[in-house]
């Protein structure tokens, strides 16, 4: 988070181009608002798996922050996320049994499986919602830990959804599900969001709509958004980073506005020094 006299210097109220912007000022195109729609007006009341899967930098994450918070607003919803996706299959019982406050024993994997199911359903009576459970990084879960996912999720030989799950990952986790022993998870993905290159049109839209929120949609020239989109490659993040150092170079030199003079000043020269090594 920058500096209060750095904010000052340009009248924000924060940095929009840090990873901790308000989930309020997050740009949310109609793709990404369809999505978090279905999740909260369908999925949470009927169950069942959906996935967000794109390249690094492309708003996996940015998403489920989304999501989050608008499931949060929803009354007596239970809403848990994974922390490590990477646990084995008892660790991940643990996590399960920490986020939905179930005491479970590790060595007893029936006694946790039948808990847990127990309190998915008694939610389910009390509230007419599924749970819901995020995990980003989805890519990283083990196969053993996905496939007792997908069998703790289900009752009654198929019948019955028990919870909402939302997986997200890069460009491993649908190729994951093509795998002979998650085939029977992919195939009840019921929601995808595919994340792919942004348009330049999409970048600016996020950039004029960061600043705006931030509180001084004048902070940028109009050709120097145009130049930051067009070298952005599609992606996100990288826009951002652009952006974010281009910001510090300008306050600390504390220019006016941010214009195509500094970037070219800040980027041309390295990729001179690129070019020479």
């Amino acid at each position: 988070m920058m500096q209060p006299n750095l904010l000052a210097l340009y009248g924000l109220k924060f940095n929009p181009f840090a990873q901790d912007i308000p989930v309020e000022a997050v740009f949310v195109p109609p793709k990404l608002d369809h999505f978090c729609w279905r999740i909260e007006n369908s999925m949470a009341r009927e169950g069942g798996f959906a996935m967000v899967h794109g390249d690094p930098g492309c708003g996996k994450s940015v998403t489920l922050r989304l999501l989050h918070q608008r499931l949060m607003r929803v009354p007596d919803l239970m809403v848990g996320s994974i922390a490590h996706p990477q646990s084995n299959l008892a660790d991940f019982y643990r996590e399960l049994s920490d986020i939905f406050t179930v005491p479970l024993k590790p060595h007893n994997r029936w006694g946790g499986f039948k808990a847990l199911r127990e309190r998915w359903l008694a939610h389910m009576e009390a509230s007419r919602r599924r749970c819901v459970l995020l995990i980003d990084e989805a890519q990283e879960m083990a196969v053993p830990a996905l496939s007792e996912l997908r069998l703790l999720a289900q009752a009654r030989f198929d019948s019955q959804l028990l919870l909402c799950v939302v997986l997200a990952g890069d460009a491993r986790l649908p190729e994951k599900f093509s795998r002979e022993d998650l085939i029977p998870l992919g195939s009840r993905i019921r929601c995808r969001l595919a994340l792919e290159s942004a348009s330049i049109d999409e970048l600016q839209a996020c950039l004029d709509h960061l600043l705006a929120a931030a509180g001084n949609a004048t902070l940028m020239t109009t050709p120097l958004r145009q130049t930051l989109c067009e070298h952005a490659a599609g992606n996100y993040r990288i826009l951002m980073n652009l952006a974010g150092e281009l910001l510090a170079q300008a306050a600390q030199r504390e220019l006016p506005q941010i214009d195509e003079k500094l970037y070219l000043e800040i980027y041309s020269a390295t990729q001179s020094r690129r070019a020479r090594r």
